[in-house]
């Protein structure tokens, strides 16, 4: 038989908070990621200006 103390699934403490899920706005602030967008950003204009004007 399942005696008194396994039924006591209360805890004397409240849980330590879970972090709260960080979605993609939190990503792409990240300041790596946007020196990395903004460089792939660059060669592409530079790419297609180079295209629009030159060739």
């Amino acid at each position: 038989m399942i005696g008194p103390e396994m039924l006591d699934t209360s805890r004397g403490q409240d849980p330590a908070p879970t972090e709260e899920a960080r979605g993609c706005l939190f990503a792409l602030s990240q300041p790596p990621l946007m020196i990395f967008l903004t460089v792939i950003g660059v060669l592409l204009l530079m790419a297609s200006l180079h295209d629009l004007f030159l060739l």
